[in-house]
């Protein structure tokens, strides 16, 4: 039980008739029939809970007025146990319903929907509405999650088998959700798949795993399950029900898509009251899809996009549709027609249609490269990577190499790397056979069939042929892989880079005198100088050059991109812009003003992600669409965005606010949210050592209360990394005031001690929260950084202070109703999102 539900708990008990007791939910873990939320509308959570008195159950609800809760409904209901209690949005989206599971028999309940009225709450769910299991939840249709709740319904048929129905509220009643099936059904499949293995001779499990596939979207599969249940010379259901489930599966197959043509929409970003949300626009800057995701990547070959919602990620078509709903804690692009996801269990391979293909979760999966993928285990489930074994998986997901390598590369050209154990590398087929063992200390990845090597674990890199002929002497303090016979290689023995490119005999091309040199790709490098010789960490200034080391421009490019097409984006200092083979500027396309890259998209459009702002433009430089900068408020608020970059190294956007009636009110604001965003005087010449970006976005806002989020990173040059900021500002726009913690609080309020045992039972208590620092917390200040939301009050730590810099900025959610005996709901900040 978590701290949240011991109070609940605490406080329903207060409320109930002598002799009375809280039930109890036994799964998925034991805890009261006690919940807190919203079921009237007013943004202010009810407590709803089911008590035992005199052998009869009672669900009641508590409203809390002014200084207590006072009962506002007690209904009896029916069966045995609870098995179910929650508030969901099943009605309409926004409102909630109370929902109970009766349970009237050992597999069965009798589901009820309360929904609360002028008349007081009242039951919904028609009377025949009953389960064995049960999942309410918003299932993403072919717009993605809509915010009202769907409910799947797991109907006992017979052995392990259940019919499944999933069902929403539309128009005054219950109706099927066909939209959501391909969602949903994979679940069912898996469930179905398991016990068809277990049991292949029963006949209603092909039957149930036929039609769970038919509605999942897989008629190929659910063809060959029914073709299964239909061998059976007397099988359950009747022969007549699976033909007729076969005929469907049919007309599914025969009228499925053409493959996909280019999807011609891009990503765009939105800045709303609600954060930057993104959606895709066409190639004429129109939103096609509108902006609701958290993030957006590109439409890839396939036609499926990356996207974020709720702090996961799934992937949609160019309809909206979820192919894979947004449950991976991250995807990554298709390679090979296949993906690799990350959940809570660890890294998985899935297909374009969002299978999972994978048996089981690993540590780590690469993406597919010649049909194999490199995965790790540990030994005894270690997870800390001492013991890491590294194999390979098809593109099925299965382990056609098992793990027994110490190091493994990606496959190329039906080879690759393996390390065996320490001074002892090999070089395998896709199999697994070893091709040659290598004696050396290291063996890099293999490139025009020659291998960078170490003799020694401390000695110089060299060069050897596939058949261990050492080709090049090792004479260099790095070398990379060949391409297309060029090696980038370096000779400093400090940290004062000398960076060269040799051919495959060993010969200069460019002799060694860069801080860096990179491949561009179609034949052409960038040599760099560094900024500063004598702290060459801070970067370096770009020329261009050909491949046999002829310089093709002058040192004037601070950032430059690989070639693509002809094209490579670079950055002078002042604007970006396009260069073409020769070096130079190349004519009939733009130039946008600030640092970034630009990309030419399918269908002649441009991308300019500039100064970490988002833009299309076409040829001629005129702007198809832009990120707005100006976020409209309820009239005549609106917070507008403002830009202030004094040097190349030092960027900040900061909010404005206009609209306020006391104009010397709103100044002093915007004053202050200048100061809090780090806009202050910076050299515009001289070179910093470092470099700053900052941000912000509008994280909530309700009636007169605005509250934003300024974020900073500050990135010293040559660190391992750069330290991200948060601050935080909950602004009246009647007054211009800023919160603090305190101005939530009655006074004289021991709030801190109180939320300071709340936080600290949440680090004890919540196994999120593991990763804290053992006696790192001591409490929380007076000022913590703090926001609000709807229902909760945030408290916010930051990187380093109780927790690793890998844990982000600990954040620790504090329900409303679990301090409203101390806020000041009568305090101007209270009031200003609760008037």
């Amino acid at each position: 039980m978590t701290v949240n539900d011991q109070q609940l708990a605490q406080i329903a008990k207060a409320y109930l008739p002598h002799g009375a007791e809280l039930v109890t939910i036994g799964k998925p873990m034991e805890h009261a029939a006690v919940i807190a939320a919203d079921i009237t509308g007013d943004r202010i959570p009810e407590i709803a809970g089911v008590y035992r008195w005199n052998d009869e159950l009672y669900l009641f609800v508590l409203q809390y007025r002014n200084v207590g809760y006072e009962v506002m409904a007690n209904i009896m209901g029916q069966g045995y146990a609870v098995t179910l209690l929650g508030a969901v949005p099943v009605m309409a989206p926004g409102k909630n319903q109370i929902i109970v599971g009766w349970q009237v028999g050992s597999i069965w309940s009798k589901l009820s929907i309360y929904d609360w009225t002028s008349e007081g709450l009242k039951d919904i769910a028609p009377p025949e509405m009953s389960y064995s299991y049960i999942d309410v939840l918003d299932i993403p249709g072919g717009s993605g999650p809509d915010g009202q709740a769907e409910i799947v319904l797991w109907i006992h048929d017979t052995g392990e088998a259940y019919r499944v129905e999933v069902v929403r509220w539309s128009q005054g009643r219950f109706v099927t959700a066909p939209d959501v099936y391909p969602h949903y059904f994979p679940v069912v499949v898996r469930y179905y798949e398991r016990l068809t293995q277990k049991h292949p001779d029963y006949s209603f499990y092909w039957y149930y795993l036929a039609d769970a596939q038919y509605r999942a979207g897989m008629p190929e599969a659910a063809l060959a399950s029914v073709r299964m249940a239909l061998r059976f010379p007397e099988p359950y259901p009747m022969r007549e029900t699976l033909l007729e489930l076969e005929s469907r599966i049919k007309q599914m197959l025969a009228g499925r898509w053409e493959p996909r043509q280019p999807v011609g929409l891009f990503p765009a970003s939105v800045k709303t009251t609600s954060g930057t949300k993104w959606g895709y626009i066409d190639r004429s800057g129109k939103l096609i899809i509108q902006p609701k995701y958290e993030d957006a990547q590109d439409f890839q070959d396939n036609g499926l996009a990356i996207v974020g919602m709720h702090g996961n990620y799934g992937l949609i078509d160019r309809s909206e549709r979820y192919v894979v709903a947004p449950i991976y804690q991250s995807i990554s692009p298709f390679s090979e027609h296949r993906a690799i996801v990350i959940d809570h269990q660890g890294f998985k391979m899935i297909d374009e249609q969002g299978n999972v293909l994978t048996r089981r979760a690993y540590p780590y999966i690469s993406v597919l490269k010649e049909g194999r993928a490199v995965y790790y285990v540990t030994d005894q489930g270690s997870g800390n990577g001492a013991a890491s074994r590294y194999g390979y998986l098809d593109a099925e997901g299965r382990e056609v190499i098992p793990a027994q390598f110490e190091e493994a590369n990606d496959f190329a050209d039906g080879k690759a790397v393996v390390k065996i154990k320490d001074n002892h590398y090999a070089l395998i087929d896709p199999h697994g056979r070893r091709l040659a063992d290598y004696p050396f200390a290291y063996v890099g990845p293999l490139g025009d069939g020659l291998l960078a090597f170490q003799q020694d674990s401390n000695g110089k890199y060299g060069y050897i042929n596939e058949q261990e002929n050492i080709v090049i002497s090792p004479t260099y303090t790095s070398a990379f892989p060949f391409h297309q016979g060029r090696a980038i290689v370096n000779t400093a023995e400090d940290y004062r880079w000398k960076y060269g490119v040799i051919d495959s005999q060993g010969k200069w091309i460019i002799q060694p005198e860069y801080n860096d040199i990179r491949d561009l790709n179609e034949e052409r490098f960038a040599l760099g100088r560094a900024v500063d010789p004598e702290q060459p960490y801070i970067g370096s200034i770009y020329a261009i050059a050909d491949w046999e080391g002829k310089r093709l421009s002058e040192f004037m490019y601070r950032d430059v991109s690989d070639y693509q097409h002809g094209l490579a984006s670079v950055y002078d200092g002042k604007q970006t812009y396009f260069i073409d083979r020769t070096g130079h500027p190349a004519p009939g396309y733009p130039r946008v003003d600030g640092s970034g890259s630009l990309t030419l998209e399918p269908g002649g459009l441009i991308k300019a992600l500039v100064d970490q702002r988002l833009s299309y433009l076409d040829r001629s430089g005129h702007v198809i669409w832009r990120q707005n900068t100006v976020i409209p408020l309820n009239p005549p608020y609106q917070v507008r965005e403002e830009k202030y970059k004094p040097n190349p190294d030092y960027l900040v956007y900061y909010p404005q606010l206009e609209g306020m009636r006391d104009q010397a009110a709103q100044q002093t604001l915007n004053t202050k949210l200048k100061d809090m965003s780090q806009v202050k005087y910076i050299p515009p010449n001289q070179q910093l050592d470092y470099s700053y970006t900052g941000d912000f976005d509008v994280i909530f806002y309700k009636h007169q209360l605005l509250e934003l989020e300024l974020t900073g990173y500050n990135y010293p040059f040559g660190a391992a990394h750069g330290m991200p900021s948060k601050v935080f500002a909950a602004i009246n726009l009647d007054n211009g005031r800023i919160y603090e913690l305190k101005d939530l609080f009655k006074p004289g309020s021991d709030y801190v001690k109180e939320l300071s045992r709340i936080v600290g039972k949440q680090i004890q208590e919540d196994p999120q929260y593991s990763y804290v620092f053992p006696d790192s917390y001591k409490g929380i200040a007076p000022n913590q950084p703090f926001y609000v939301t709807e229902d909760a009050l945030h408290l916010v730590f930051a990187p380093y202070e109780i927790a690793p810099y890998a844990a982000g900025f600990p954040t620790f959610t504090i329900p409303f109703t679990q301090i409203m005996n101390i806020i000041n709901t009568e305090g101007e900040f209270w009031r200003a999102f609760h008037s």
